[in-house]
């Protein structure tokens, strides 16, 4: 049988694109890693693993990863888990189930940037809702709820400027502004669930709901959980415009909310400083690949694909 080269007028496009978009950029980013360079500057100098030696010992940096993974470790499996409930009570639902769909996925549709703005007023501190909200249930906890009481006696935090509360704040919005989107994955893998495994299962003297979600839908769901799971991660990881539109000057309240994509806009593209914010970008591309290829191993030992 003759072979032709036709399949490459076929896989060439994508494969070109591939190596223009995304591999190319990434050796050049790479190979800027390793210098001083800056926009502007003839040439750069080969300062090998500096910039790397100052990401993992200058105290900025270490804020940076800590406000990171703080971010990733509580939007994630809050997103996920309110995206299953979600779509779990939608899908059982037989009146208004569009209308839901409909409000969960506004937060996914809208201009986060138009958001932040409306959630920085939501949290102020004299005029906004949630404190204001807060305070009219003064007196009605004070003897249930230790922290309320306290809350209403010193007053309640200031949520975007307090240092121990901004990075909390910015993940709140990011599991409102996220969950949606995972509700929708689980609709579309939901209804993908055989009807005859339920009948079977309560055959098999499955009766309750628990019980049904447990031995069905969950082990059913192992596909589509390993995607949404990946997505978020990598959503997680991209936060970037809650954070400018809230602290546009430089990562919050002592650097709390100093999360990677934000670094590497503010020495890239704010201070020019382009040899270090291609070394972010790096260690950035490196934490994004290695928690996703290990959650992916760890959550695919017990998913089977039919």
């Amino acid at each position: 049988m003759q072979s032709t080269k036709a399949h490459w007028w076929f896989v060439g496009p994508a494969l070109f694109l591939m190596v223009v978009i995304l591999l190319m950029p990434i050796t050049i980013a790479g190979a800027l890693s390793f210098t001083n360079y800056s926009l502007g500057n003839p040439g750069a100098d080969f300062v090998g693993l500096d910039n790397y030696e100052k990401i993992f010992t200058r105290s900025t940096y270490e804020k940076m990863f800590g406000a990171t993974f703080r971010y990733v470790f509580v939007v994630v499996p809050l997103s996920v888990g309110l995206g299953l409930g979600a779509a779990l009570l939608i899908n059982s639902t037989r009146r208004f189930g569009d209308l839901y769909k409909t409000i969960y996925f506004l937060p996914v549709m809208a201009a986060l940037i138009a958001m932040a703005i409306v959630w920085e007023f939501a949290f102020h501190p004299t005029i906004g809702i949630v404190n204001s909200t807060l305070e009219r249930g003064c007196g009605s906890f004070l003897e249930t709820w230790h922290w309320y009481a306290k809350g209403c006696e010193r007053g309640f935090p200031l949520w975007l400027t307090d240092r121990d509360y901004a990075i909390w704040t910015v993940a709140f919005i990011g599991i409102w502004q996220g969950f949606g989107f995972n509700m929708v994955l689980y609709l579309a893998g939901l209804t993908s669930v055989p009807r005859e495994l339920y009948h079977a299962a309560e055959m098999d003297g499955a009766e309750t709901a628990w019980d049904r979600f447990r031995l069905v839908t969950w082990p059913m769901l192992g596909p589509t959980t390993v995607f949404v799971v990946t997505i978020s991660f990598i959503r997680s990881f991209q936060v970037f415009d809650t954070v400018e539109a809230f602290y546009p000057q430089g990562g919050g309240p002592s650097k709390s909310v100093y999360v990677m994509m934000f670094a590497i806009y503010e020495k890239a593209i704010q201070q020019n400083l382009m040899g270090i914010g291609a070394a972010i970008t790096v260690v950035f591309l490196a934490f994004v690949m290695f928690l996703t290829l290990a959650q992916r191993w760890l959550v695919e030992k017990r998913v089977h694909y039919t």
